[in-house]
């Protein structure tokens, strides 16, 4: 079973965006982006139960402590029940991890981390074919059918695996164009855990763009066209086009293993710094 802070909304992560708003955002920033989603994981632990003799000792001006440690610091008997609750956290959630290290790509893919972001390299034939993708707010929802609901008065409740499925930006560049060919793609919601026939494709794409290789930042004046009201027969050339350089349901399947891997690993890491921060003095 999946410890309970698995679900805890990315509630720093909703006020980061708030505060992006108020900025334009670049148009790679904008694909990566997923569209919002339920909340996961709801945090009980930090809920203020009405009448709790605790909480006005929250309300106290600064003073020493009752540890002692004469700095002055807020120390509550809350704090240090949430600090062995987060050592407890991490202790399962490591054990639960899969991959100590990240799992590498098949096909000769090179791969950068750069915090939640990642990007897959890869040189074909005098192309070269960046994916780029974040991990942020890629753990689709899971929904409880009444099956399911009937089922678990039955058995022991079991809490179903987290799989990251994000949004990812697919750019091919030709060794002397001066425009690069980008494709949004994502993996459908719907599709997701159910099993397909063995010719279907786990990823759909999005949108489709060209973007010049001289800017830094793309631009939103630039065509873009929607696979929404596409013909299938260019749809079907495009994913062909994409199969040629790689991307491919082999490589969707390893992306979602990696991200998956990388969430798991960033989680972890936030609940150290968590734990660090409310202990700190």
């Amino acid at each position: 079973m999946l410890p309970l802070l698995r679900c805890v909304p990315r509630a720093l992560g909703t006020a980061a965006a708030g505060l992006r708003a108020a900025t334009p955002a670049s148009p790679l920033r904008q694909l990566l982006q997923p569209a919002p989603r339920p909340c996961l994981r709801p945090f009980g632990l930090l809920s203020v139960r009405a009448g709790s003799r605790r909480r006005p000792a929250l309300l106290r001006p600064p003073g020493p402590c009752a540890c002692g440690c004469g700095l002055g610091a807020l120390h509550t008997e809350g704090d240090k029940a949430f600090v062995e609750f987060l050592t407890d956290e991490i202790k399962e959630e490591k054990k639960i991890q899969k991959h100590k290290s990240l799992p590498k790509m098949s096909g000769g893919w090179e791969l950068e981390v750069n915090g939640t972001e990642a990007k897959l390299v890869r040189k074909v034939g005098g192309e070269k074919v960046t994916v780029t993708f974040n991990i942020n707010n890629s753990i689709p929802p899971t929904f409880d059918t009444e099956e399911d609901s009937s089922q678990g008065q039955k058995a022991e409740e079991q809490e179903p695996e987290l799989t990251s499925t994000p949004n990812f930006v697919v750019e091919v560049m030709k060794s002397n164009g001066k425009k690069a060919l980008v494709l949004d793609c994502h993996y459908p919601e719907d599709e997701v855990g159910e099993e397909e026939e063995a010719e279907s494709d786990i990823f759909s794409i999005k949108e489709v763009s060209f973007q010049a290789t001289d800017e830094s930042e793309w631009k939103d004046t630039n065509y873009t066209l929607n696979t929404d009201s596409l013909d299938w027969a260019l749809y079907d050339h495009l994913m062909d086009f994409l199969a040629d350089r790689g991307v491919d349901n082999t490589f969707a399947d390893e992306l979602v293993e990696l991200s998956t891997a990388l969430e798991h690993q960033e989680y972890i890491t936030f609940l150290e710094d968590l734990k660090s921060f409310v202990k700190s003095q």
